[in-house]
Order: structure tokens, then sequence, then C-alpha cells
């Protein structure tokens, strides 16, 4: 019997410091997250980031908090929930960190006698930090608890013309009544190594403006190609001319070099070049959560207007959108018929 397995990020139990910082904790201390020796990691997340953070991310969380829970968690589950009406397999929802585990997700598959999983990431962009940690991880309870199990991955999505066509239409209904001077994709932001580590030629990466454009089997696994692959794809769709848009990277770490330009630099010097009304869309999440809430929502919007910006737009994410799930359960279906 076939099933799926929707898996996304995950939250924090609640906003406050004391669940914020064991949530915190397995996510840095992830070696596809923080991809230093073990030992330097443990010093850098528990000596170091541990210390501030879980109060800082706490009061942020605080500010985007639902009554229903978290919102990512809360809009995963309505999505979820729309998709599963829409197909013949049972669809179990999981988070890489957090309490609704990729275990407890398998467990509910298996429960319902199912041996055959697609296991679907929530990122349209192949990245270590995501894509990677996820099936990893899963393969990792699989051999261990699961063993009966097969697993089918859903590679990265984000030039399937399906989603582009959801994302583009999404901007179009959001920026209805909006007289934006400018639209900007805003992606989150890696170190620029864990694009040359996922390189599988070795050598194409060179992080240059060149290397995204010359095609390469690298592509497949590169988060830079995709994420500029997934804005040239929806600008075609949308027909904005090149002075309309652009494409940056958010919430980077101090100390390593992330790929650029950052979005809160950009941001702060867009109305000193007369952009006044900016729209800001966030490809890299399917679903909103705290770097789309707090990060650009809101700090993003005080950052703009204290710089001389009048009117800012957060474009939100896919979330439960009617087509959008349409889409997944179409994919999902499509693998299900599958002999």
């Amino acid at each position: 019997m076939k099933g799926v397995l929707l898996v996304n990020l995950g939250s924090p139990e609640s906003p406050t410091p004391k669940d914020v910082k064991p949530y915190l904790d397995e996510f840095l201390m992830d070696k596809y997250v923080i991809d230093v020796p073990y030992l330097l990691r443990a010093l850098l997340v528990r000596g170091i980031i541990l210390r501030k953070r879980p109060e800082e991310s706490a009061h942020a969380y605080a500010k985007i908090w639902w009554d229903e829970g978290s919102p990512l968690v809360v809009l995963s589950e309505r999505m979820q929930k729309k998709v599963q009406p829409l197909v013949n397999v049972p669809v179990a929802l999981a988070m890489r960190y957090g309490s609704m585990t990729i275990e407890k997700g398998l467990q509910e598959l298996h429960d319902k006698g199912v041996t055959e999983v697609l296991l679907f990431p929530l990122y349209p962009q192949y990245a270590m930090a995501s894509t990677l940690t996820i099936l990893v991880k899963a393969e990792e309870i699989r051999k261990k608890k699961f063993p009966e199990m097969t697993f089918t991955d859903v590679p990265a999505f984000y030039n399937k013309p399906d989603y582009i066509k959801n994302l583009a239409d999404s901007i179009k209904k959001h920026l209805v009544g909006f007289d934006y001077d400018h639209l900007l994709f805003s992606y989150h932001g890696i170190p620029e190594r864990h694009i040359r580590k996922t390189d599988v030629t070795k050598s194409h990466c060179k992080i240059d403006g060149s290397c995204c454009n010359t095609p390469s089997p690298a592509h497949d696994f590169c988060y830079r190609h995709q994420c500029y692959e997934t804005t040239k794809q929806v600008i075609k769709l949308l027909g904005l001319p090149e002075d309309k848009y652009s494409l940056t990277f958010q919430s980077r770490l101090a100390g390593d070099k992330w790929l650029e330009p950052y979005t809160d630099v950009e941001i702060d010097k867009m109305p000193a070049k007369g952009i006044k009304k900016l729209a800001v869309v966030t490809p890299a999440f399917v679903s909103d959560c705290l770097e789309t809430l707090e990060e650009i929502a809101m700090r993003a919007k005080e950052d703009f207007e204290a710089n001389g910006g009048e009117e800012f737009l957060a474009i939100p994410c896919l979330n439960d959108d009617d087509e959008w799930c349409e889409t997944v359960g179409n994919w999902i279906n499509e693998w299900a018929e599958r002999k």
C-alpha cells in the first residue's frame, strides 16, 4: 500500500525560551545546517548561540504566534487536510525538527498498512539544510524502525510548470490594487560553501555571474541556480521588465560568507533609489513562518519605512491555496497510479 509523508521544517512547542532552546539546539546541531565538526559545532551552538538566541527567538516567535499555535505548523496542517480528499492514499505530515517527528509520521503511515512512501520535502529548491537533512533522517529512521518500507523522493520542484504557475498566480492576486515600484524575491540564505559541497561535478559552481546560467548536472542540487531559475520563470509569466524586480537572500548567520546580495542591506538602500512602494515574495518557503512573518513582514517593513519607504507589501506564501493544494494532489496521484 502507498502513502505520502509531507515534511516541513518544524517549530518550537511555544514561543517561550524554555521551548525555543531545545528546538534551536536540535536545529543548529544538525550537521547539515551548521556543517562543521561536532565539537566545534557544539562549542558554537551550546557555548555561544544558545546563551542569548533562545530569548531573542522566543520574542520573535511571540510576535507571530497564533491562537491555534505555530503558523508554520497550522498552515502545514491546513494544507494536508486540503490535499487528503484529493488523493486516494494516506497523507501524513511531519516536521524535521520539534515534536512532530518524521518517525511519528512514518509510524502513522505504517499503522495504516503503508509500505511504499512518497517522501515530500516541502521545499521548492534543493539545499543541504532543508531537503538533504530530511532525506537522510528519514532513511536513518526507516532502516532502524521500518525496514519493510520503501521510499520515493519528490525532487526539488523549483521549475515545475504547475508550481511556477501557482506561484505567479498567487503573486498576481496579492498585487491587485497595490501600485508597487519594485518586486523583490527574497530567498533564505545559505553559506556559499554549501553550494560547493552539493556540486556533483566538484568543479562547476563558482558562484559568479555565469555558472548558474551555464547548463550542468550540478544544477539538480544547486540552491542558487534553482532560486534564480524560479525567479526567471515566474517573471516570464508575470511579464515584468528587468528593472521592476530583483533577487536577494535573507536570514544569514554571522561569521561565514553567505549568498549575496543580502535582503536587509538591499531593502535599506531601496528608498534612496526611488523605490517607495515595495512588494516582497519569499519563494523558498511554501508555508509562512518566522522568516516570512517576522523577518520580512515586520522587521523588513520597519527598516524600509525608516529609510524613507512609503508602502510595503509582504506577499503570503502558497500555504493552503486551493490551486497549490490541487497541484500537490495531482503530483501525488501521478505517483500513486504508477505500477
